[in-house]
């Protein structure tokens, strides 16, 4: 799968991310909010075509979650993941295509879900923000060349910018 290919965002997103909440409803339990954030959370945004779902656990370390989604298939990241938020991801075959879904595992309300709530937010009330932003997810795929760190640099100066308008 390449990871770092710009695609244009798609509507089917938003039933894979239900399908997929389901999924992990059933999983997790009810100390479980799951969001969908990232660019297929974004009407028109367009990105990497990766599902990404913040689950924001209530009341308990996030041990016990990251078991349960181990042994559901999730695989465990921990190169990606930092103490405050553990990473997963899985791939599916839909539709003749390989689809992967990103798993952001963190404690509910904390400062990062709230960050990630708040960016996806903003987008979603300002389209403006969604055309600058798919451009500089453009020219980061093309600067990167399959480097996510790269990738994530590149992006991070108007990411900033974003959080500092939704305080």
């Amino acid at each position: 799968m390449e990871k770092y290919v710009f695609k244009k965002y798609s509507h089917e997103y938003t039933a894979l991310f239900l399908s997929e909440k389901k999924k992990l409803a059933k999983i997790l339990g009810k100390n479980a909010n799951i969001e969908h954030i990232g660019s297929t959370a974004v009407p028109g945004l367009g990105g990497k075509g990766i599902l990404d779902i913040i689950i924001g656990i209530i009341g308990h370390n996030l041990d016990d979650a990251k078991k349960k989604l181990i042994k559901a298939g999730y695989e465990f990241r921990a190169i990606a993941s930092v103490p405050e938020r553990l990473f997963f991801r899985r791939d599916y075959n839909y539709k003749k295509e390989k689809r992967r879904v990103h798993i952001h595992l963190i404690k509910f309300k904390s400062n990062d879900w709230n960050k990630m709530i708040k960016f996806r937010d903003y987008l979603i009330k300002h389209p403006e923000s969604v055309e600058q932003y798919m451009n500089i997810k453009k020219q980061a795929v093309k600067k990167a060349s399959g480097d996510g760190e790269k990738y994530r640099k590149y992006k991070e100066k108007f990411i900033k910018n974003i959080l500092k308008k939704t305080k």
